[in-house]
């Protein structure tokens, strides 16, 4: 049964990844259960499962309130459709799954040095690791066991017979003190360049520095700035990676949960958007996914592979996050299901979290394009150049997309830039803008910045994420044999699964472009050469 096939060892107790005081988010964990994609009984999209039958998930106990989707429409109008008349304070409506990964949660552990053991307060577990990815050009090593061996480590893994195989390693000290030291922004720049100097100060984006945690701003600089039980919104980017030309812009993902007593965060769920038609080398899947395991899982990690920035805006109410994560939850389905469709220069992770946010009332600024006018003489260039009318049209649309909602860095800053300038809104101020932005106005009690370091182990080190296109392509090697490039295979969709109500997808503005290139090519410049003939004739 599915059901079971998710399931760990019943003989180490209190260790299920649903247990009673764990948390996904703002919901209890307990209000899941655990099971895979082959399950029979889950309120839960069939498109959705197909890409986690080997997984294993969480989804809601029976009688919640589950996200949904409207048939026949866009993601964008779906979502229009479901804010209209609808009360901040309903119920929350729950993800249809939850990525957990691993069944099993031991919390307090320690690995040994050669990580074929892990003690806990229990006793000890024979260890080892899950296998790495064939794809994955490199894993946990030496370094990595150095590294974990001198801390307590949370683990998420599968126990059978007295022994683990352990999924995510997570630092139990990477966690929020209840009063982060306070720091200043630089006040002579805008806020977007003084985050992105905040993001830089450190060596390679902060890769090889320490976890750290400060206060940016506070309400009331008298109390704590991270009491517990407080929610949390925020805002996730992760940096450029050492050792892949396609990943120097990095990654955007939205953020919500609870503080907690003891400062832990790693049941906070990331809303992660990832490709879904290839195979990630590392096996990434879009889902929303606990914070722990979205940095530290094994292969899939953030972690192992870059170094992360996050800022929390700590609220007085859970109606904003709240808010942000059932919307969230309402477009993945539409998202698993192929109604909405990501395309790395049109509507990927940054685009379409900050399309979610905007939606909802939260008016993220438009940086605007890189350059319209390039995009558009430099396409028939492109289109020489590399002999392909395909790439021309994807550096069209790179060129002519709203920066904020292209280039994860971009939306880090403007949404983290608008958090701040939301927070310091008079009251009287704040009735003018969206309900979201109204809500984190009036909510916010303090904003927070962390700093996440890569984990060692055999991959180079990262770097803080490039935030425009020209600094991208400044990363890239000039010479396209010294790119470092990892082939994907395709996952193609089943047609069993897609649904017939599903609108055809919009068309990307680069294929104006080409068309326009083209009749010009084929029906312009013959005639303006017809025309300098009958001159030289005449």
């Amino acid at each position: 049964m599915a059901a079971d096939s998710a399931t760990g060892d019943s003989t180490v107790r209190g260790t299920s990844a649903v247990a009673a005081r764990a948390a996904f988010g703002l919901c209890p964990a307990s209000d899941f259960r655990l099971t895979d994609g082959r399950c029979t009984d889950c309120p839960t999209i069939p498109q959705a499962l197909w890409y986690f039958r080997d997984e294993a998930i969480a989804v809601p106990m029976p009688g919640l309130p589950v996200a949904s989707f409207a048939k026949g429409v866009s993601t964008a109008d779906d979502l229009r459709a479901w804010l209209t008349g609808r009360d901040p304070a309903t119920a929350p409506e729950y993800p249809p799954l939850v990525w957990v990964a691993a069944p099993d949660v031991i919390a307090g552990a320690r690995l040994s040095a050669e990580a074929t053991s892990l003690e806990h307060a229990n006793g000890t577990l024979h260890a080892s690791l899950t296998p790495k990815i064939a794809l994955n050009r490199s894993y946990f090593d030496a370094s990595s066991a150095e590294f974990f061996s001198r801390r307590t480590t949370k683990v998420r893994g599968r126990i059978v017979d007295g022994a683990i195989v352990v999924r995510t390693l997570w630092p139990e000290d990477f966690r929020l003190d209840r009063a982060p030291a306070p720091q200043r922004l630089a006040a002579d720049v805008p806020s977007t360049l003084a985050l992105r100097a905040l993001m830089r100060s450190q060596p390679a984006g902060g890769a090889k520095s320490a976890f750290a945690a400060s206060t940016l701003w506070q309400r009331d600089p008298a109390r704590e700035s991270v009491p517990p039980g407080r929610a949390v919104l925020a805002i996730m980017v992760n940096g450029a990676q050492g050792d892949d030309d396609e990943a120097h812009a990095g990654h955007f993902a939205l953020v919500t949960g609870r503080t907690q007593e003891d400062g832990a965060i790693g049941d906070w769920l990331v809303n992660n958007f990832y490709t879904l038609d290839s195979e990630s080398e590392k096996g990434i899947l879009a889902a929303p996914v606990p914070l722990d395991n979205y940095l530290a899982d094994l292969n899939s990690g953030q972690g192992w592979y870059r170094p992360s920035h996050l800022l929390i805006a700590v609220l007085a109410d859970d109606r904003a996050p709240a808010l942000v994560q059932a919307a969230l939850n309402r477009v993945y389905n539409q998202f698993w299901r192929h109604q909405l469709i990501y395309r790395h220069a049109t509507m990927n992770c940054a685009g379409i979290s900050v399309d979610v946010l905007r939606s909802l009332g939260w008016e993220v600024p438009a940086r605007g394009p890189a350059s319209r006018v390039v995009a558009a003489l430099g396409f028939p260039l492109i289109a020489v150049k590399e002999r392909s009318i395909a790439k021309a049209c994807v550096a069209f649309d790179y060129l002519t997309e709203d920066q904020t909602r292209l280039m994860p860095a971009a939306a880090f800053e403007e949404a983290g830039a608008s958090l701040l300038s939301l927070a310091a809104l008079p009251s009287a101020k704040a009735t003018e803008t969206g309900a979201l932005a109204r809500m984190l106005a009036a909510d916010v009690e303090a904003i927070v910045f962390v700093r996440f370091p890569q984990f060692p182990s055999s991959r180079v080190f990262g770097d803080a994420p490039a935030v425009t296109v020209r600094e991208f392509h400044s990363r890239v090697p000039a010479e396209p044999g010294l790119m470092q490039i990892v082939p994907v295979p395709a996952r193609p969709f089943p047609a069993a699964l897609r649904d017939p109500d599903l609108l055809p997808a919009k068309r990307p503005t680069s294929t104006y472009a080409a068309a326009f290139w083209g009749i010009l090519l084929l029906v312009g410049i013959p005639i303006f050469l017809y025309r300098q003939w009958q001159r030289w004739r005449n």
